[in-house]
Order: structure tokens, then sequence, then C-alpha cells
């Protein structure tokens, strides 16, 4: 049992406070990871204000990369010493989903009551989603890591274990996005970008990249997208067609804001699909009229973490990067130490960051 130092949501809406917490040692299948970095994500801050439940005190963060300084006696193909990223992709392998190339909905479940963190008294600290990962170190699964080139940074290396396959892999593994059709993504912040990102890779003919900030929108263009469309115009879905010549072949929401759940189905053209990404709070609802959708023959799809393979799609991208063709360093807004992780939490709610990293002595 090791003492780390983590943020530690202890009420939700409140200040994480840093403190020092236990971590056992890895057990079985699992490793440790000495992190060198770990990303904000909006889901770490919707769980920390309580938007979907769970058990309290927690550690939440779940976008990081590090290096393995312990493993399991059944680890196979990893080794202390490697560097990794971390991800929240915890398969088992065996069930329905993970059998058939959907590890990232893996039907096993997992306790994360019970998992390798609890408080420095020995009470119950929620592994929270999966990683726990605002600390300095943590114990995963084998599952959860991928090994990386030693050129790749860790806070850079942190953006590939949610953000940015999330967004890709919503295009070409959720919704197997073709060249020559045309897409739009609803919400320009870091998930939207890579979303736009994974359209350009896919040969995207009209990319249309729609938010409420026009600065968010100069931001998209840098990103792939070949037209912007102010969310609060009258009916941006017509400036949108417009831009097209026809509705899009897939709409990709990208935030939880129910407003652009209930307007997404607009942008479509026949035989379109919403690509729901963004995740609103437990309770939230949107509207539709089916019979609308089905008298053209367009439909929903959901995409967690973009139906990724992770020790498949991270290689992919990862060479994408060292050819210059997917921006990473470009996301990174801010770097902030654990301490600062409250400011981080804050500069991430005011809409205006891409993606801030926090970073650990390594």
């Amino acid at each position: 049992m090791s003492h780390v130092k983590a943020a530690v949501c202890h009420q939700f809406g409140e200040p994480l406070r840093v403190e020092t917490v236990q971590l056992r040692a890895p057990q079985g299948g699992e490793v440790e990871v000495k992190l060198g970095a770990v990303a904000v994500c909006h889901s770490d801050i919707s769980y920390a204000e309580g938007d979907w439940g769970g058990t309290l005190p927690a550690v939440y963060g779940h976008e990081a990369a590090g290096i393995i300084t312990e493993s399991g006696n059944s680890v196979i193909g990893l080794s202390v010493g490697d560097r990794v990223v971390v991800t929240m992709v915890r398969a088992c392998g065996h069930c329905s989903p993970c059998g058939s190339g959907r590890p990232s909905i893996c039907e096993t479940g997992y306790n994360k009551d019970t998992g390798p963190l609890s408080t420095k008294e020995g009470g119950i600290l929620e592994h929270g989603l999966n990683c726990g990962a605002f600390a300095e170190k943590v114990v995963v699964d084998h599952s959860q890591v991928v090994k990386i080139p030693d050129y790749l940074n860790y806070d850079v290396a942190a953006l590939l274990a949610c953000g940015v396959i999330t967004g890709v892999g919503a295009v070409v593994n959720s919704a197997n996005v073709r060249p020559g059709q045309d897409v739009v993504v609803i919400g320009a912040g870091g998930v939207g970008l890579n979303t736009i990102q994974g359209a350009r890779l896919a040969g995207a003919r009209r990319i249309i990249a729609v938010d409420i900030t026009a600065e968010k929108l100069t931001v998209a263009k840098e990103f792939g997208a070949t037209d912007g469309v102010l969310a609060t115009d009258t009916k941006p879905w017509k400036t949108a067609k417009a831009a097209m010549g026809r509705g899009a072949d897939a709409v990709f929401v990208t935030v939880g804001a129910i407003p652009a759940y209930d307007t997404a189905a607009r942008y479509l053209a026949y035989g379109g699909q919403i690509v729901m990404v963004g995740m609103p709070k437990s309770g939230d609802k949107s509207h539709y009229e089916p019979v609308m959708m089905s008298a053209v023959g367009q439909g929903l799809i959901g995409s967690k973490l973009g139906d990724v393979v992770i020790k498949r799609d991270i290689p992919w991208m990862i060479d994408l990067y060292g050819q210059g063709r997917l921006k990473l360093d470009e996301l990174i807004s801010r770097r902030f130490t654990l301490d600062q992780i409250n400011d981080a939490f804050a500069d991430t709610k005011s809409g205006s960051a891409r993606r801030n990293v926090i970073l650990f002595d390594l």
C-alpha cells in the first residue's frame, strides 16, 4: 500500500481537495502507472457536480499518461518502464460487446467502491471512471493502457485517452463516414474539434461546425471545418443546408446541451443519422417527431468513446500525429499542477478551453 496525493471530491458541486490517499499495489492483471499528465474532461466536471451520481468521496480523472512502475503477476505484453496512455476502457474481453469488437461498452461490471483506492484512514474512496487519475499514480487493469513511443510527450499522449478517440472514433467507427459525405458537428469544444478532425480524415466533403461563439467557429476551421454556423442564428440548420446544398449524412452532437439534441434532426438529409456523443445530465430528455424520421429513413445512434478498440485505434492516431495529419499540441489550452486543479476546472467550465492538462513531476 502506497500513499499518493490526489484531488478528492467530498461533496458534489464543491471544490476538490488535494490530500493524501492510499493506493494498493496492482494485483493479477493490473498495472501501476506513475503519471506524467492527466487532462481535464467535461465528464470529470459532470461527475464532480453530481450530474450522474456515484459514491463519495471519489477521485475522478480518466485522460492520463505515464510510466508503468509495477505490474500484477498475470500481466502479459507490458513491462515496468513502459510509457503508456491510460484510458477508462476497462474490457473483460469475453462478453458479447467485447467479442463483437466494441470493448468500450463492455458489459462486465466493475465495483469502483472496492477498487485500488481508499482514504488515508482506509475508508471507501471511489475509483472514478475506472481510473482515479487526478492523482500522482493509478492502478488500472492492463486492458486500459496502450504503449506509446518515446517521442510522444505525456501531456499530448493524455489527450488520446478520451477526447481525441471519442471525436475521431465517432466519425470513423460509429458513423462510418465515407469520402464525399457531408457532416454537421454541433459543438466546437475539445471533442467537437476532434470530430471535425475525424471527418476531415474520413474524406467528408463539407464539414459544418455549429457553435454559440464565433471564436470557436474560427478555431474549428483550423481543425478542418469547411464552414461555420452560429447556433444563435434564428434557424442555423437552414444556413448549414445552404452551405452543403442538402442535408447532412451525419450530425454529431458533441455537447450535453438539450437544445443541441432537440434541433439536431433539422440538419439531416434523407437517410441521415444523428450520432449522440455529448452526455446530458441524468434525467434530461430530448424530443423528436418519430414519424418524420421514420418516413425518410433517418436514425439515432449512441457513440461511447467513439466505439474504439484502444490497442488498434490509439497507435493509428499516434502515427497520424507523427505524420502531421492529426493535431494534438494545438488542443492544449493551459497546463496546471495538481494543486491548481480547481482553477483548471473553472477555466474548462468557462467554455474557452479546448483541453486543460494537469502536469506531474516525472
